[in-house]
């Protein structure tokens, strides 16, 4: 229990150091996902405010990548982040500048690299937006803030997934970003389950990025099931009023 509370002050101290800062702490959810029937879903129900995708993504969808993203953009405003595979700076900078061109609200998802963070720099010179992928430490974050990043994303997923708590790494970024104004958004990434989003909101990220599963997940709970079924057995009670008889009859 001990560790829980711990836990919970830690991402509520990083929430109101962020707050105290006069930052925007608007919670954004972006999907995680390349399919566009459940963006569309979830922008229907108000829930996008960006898309990320990743080539894993966009492969199993089994169709041309541009025609998703042109398909994506055609309703969704807010950014989306399409990602550079090269690995070099010529390279990724070569990519970076076509697929800006695609479309007007582009974020170029690039590698937590050396290359990857010259060509971040030039993006931002070059107006470019981007999204610095595979992060997974504060320092790593700071080297994104540094270079000009849009956004950085941390991994938690896959820090959990190698026995580290992931979400740790979150308000420690919050707090360096804070201590320099940093403007650099926080995209916690790698999302799992439902506790992810919560404790992500909880330290007060800017962004999550969330699988259609995982936010079908959030919208459930048990007891609203049985409080809804229970509802609409009791109303089924209700006796029904009579018609009044008409004239005549």
């Amino acid at each position: 229990m001990k560790t829980v509370i711990n836990r919970r002050t830690q991402l509520q101290v990083a929430y109101s150091a962020y707050t105290e800062a006069g930052d925007d702490i608007g919670m954004k959810f972006f999907i995680d996902t390349a399919n566009v029937q459940a963006i569309r879903e979830a922008h229907e129900r108000g829930m996008v405010d960006g898309v990320t995708t990743n080539p894993s993504l966009v492969a199993k969808e089994g169709r041309n990548f541009r025609e998703i993203v042109n398909e994506i953009a055609a309703f969704v405003k807010g950014p989306i982040s399409l990602e550079a595979v090269s690995s070099d700076y010529e390279g990724i900078m070569k990519e970076a500048r076509e697929l800006n061109g695609w479309i007007g609200n582009a974020a170029i998802k690039i590698p937590m690299t050396w290359e990857g963070l010259k060509a971040v720099k030039k993006c931002a010179e070059e107006g470019i937006k981007t999204n610095v992928t595979l992060c997974f430490s504060p320092n790593q974050a700071l080297l994104a803030a540094k270079a000009g990043a849009t956004f950085v994303s941390p991994f938690i997923g896959r820090l959990d997934d190698v026995g580290q708590v992931g979400m740790e790494v979150i308000p420690d970024i919050l707090q360096i970003y804070s201590n320099y104004g940093y403007e650099t958004e926080i995209i916690v990434a790698s999302i799992r389950h439902p506790i992810h989003v919560y404790e992500a909101a909880l330290a007060g990220a800017h962004i999550a990025t969330i699988p259609p599963n995982v936010l079908d997940q959030m919208v459930k709970h048990p007891l609203t099931d049985i409080g809804i079924e229970r509802f609409l057995a009791d109303y089924k009670k209700i006796p029904t009023a009579q018609e009044p008889k008409k004239h005549g009859k």
